[in-house]
Parts: C-alpha cells; sequence; structure tokens
C-alpha cells in the first residue's frame, strides 16, 4: 500500500519569536492561533492563514546562535493568486526584506525572501505548465498580469520537457499507483 504524505506544518527554532510573529503576520497574513508552554519549557506560538488548520508554522523559543549557518533551506507558502503574490511582494520590502528574489519555476511563479532571522522563505503561486526541475528564470512581478501569464506560457512552451500541467498530473498518477 502505497503512502502519500502531504506536508501540513513546519515548526521554526526563533531567536526572537514576537519579531518573527509580527513578520508573518505583516507579510503573510498568519495569524497567532494558540501560544503556550509546553512541558518541556519551550515556549510555543502556533500560526495559521487557513481556517482548515490550526497551525501552518509553529514558532519555538530557543534557536541556538549557529553562527552564520541555517538549518532551515526554505519555508514556502501557498498564495492564491498572481494578485496575493504581488501583495506579499510589497509587504516584504515594506518589512525591510532586501534578499528579493522573483522567478518562474514554469511550474510556479515564486517570491523568495529572508525573514528578520534569515530564514528563507518563499511564497509561490502554481502555474497550468510543467518543466522539468529544477528550473528558473527572473520574470517583472510589476508587470501586469496578463503579461506576467503570456511571458511564462511562451517561456514554459521554449523549454525542453514543457506540458500542461494535467497531463504531468496524469503521469504522476500513474507512477504514484505502480
Amino acid at each position: 500500500m502505497a503512502i502519500h504524505a502531504r506536508l501540513a506544518h513546519v515548526g521554526v527554532y526563533a531567536l526572537d519569536k514576537p519579531k518573527l510573529e509580527h513578520f508573518y503576520s505583516n507579510v503573510l497574513g498568519l495569524m497567532v492561533t494558540d501560544s503556550g508552554t509546553a512541558r518541556s519549557g519551550m515556549s510555543l506560538t502556533f500560526m495559521s492563514g487557513a481556517a482548515g488548520a490550526h497551525h501552518q508554522l509553529v514558532l519555538v523559543d530557543g534557536r541556538p546562535d549557529t553562527a552564520g549557518f541555517n538549518p532551515i533551506q526554505q519555508i514556502s507558502f501557498l498564495v492564491d493568486s498572481l494578485t496575493d503574490l504581488k501583495e506579499v511582494h510589497r509587504r516584504a520590502i515594506a518589512e525591510g526584506c532586501s534578499e528579493m528574489r522573483v522567478v518562474t519555476h514554469g511550474n510556479a511563479w515564486s517570491c523568495y525572501f529572508k525573514d528578520p532571522e534569515g530564514n528563507t522563505v518563499e511564497a509561490y503561486l502554481d502555474t497550468p505548465w510543467h518543466v522539468p526541475q529544477p528550473h528558473g528564470a527572473a520574470f517583472d512581478i510589476a508587470a501586469p498580469e496578463a503579461d506576467i501569464v503570456a511571458w511564462t506560457e511562451a517561456h514554459c512552451r521554449e523549454t525542453p520537457g514543457f506540458m500542461p500541467i494535467d497531463e504531468y498530473q496524469a503521469k504522476m498518477a500513474q507512477r504514484l499507483a505502480q
């Protein structure tokens, strides 16, 4: 029997939990759903941006000083539209994020930036296309949405291995069933 696990939430050790709570609330619209102290003595803050998910992000105090190395590769958040992605980009800049990277992976439009503790955050939106990964091409997030969609589709169609997402998902379903 195949098990198909889905990522449900991420726990992150924090140096300054209130600062991260503020950041994730203001940039991504998450809200604190609960907070308290665990039996271990660690202070936890649960945050979510979805009514059906008690928490998508858990902030835990006690992050050690990693002296230049961050063990978190990235924390990714799915948004509903290009309008939302543009708004997250705007809010991240307003919060002082400077390491902005806006790319299409062919299968997604993504905006990467650092949170106040140096964790890489990705806000992204799926596209209706697939191209082999890894793939990344910068696009102008300030362009009109129709232009972003048209440019991305043309770019994807020029990429070897391109296919509509429904075709790719059908092939994946067959592979997973085996």
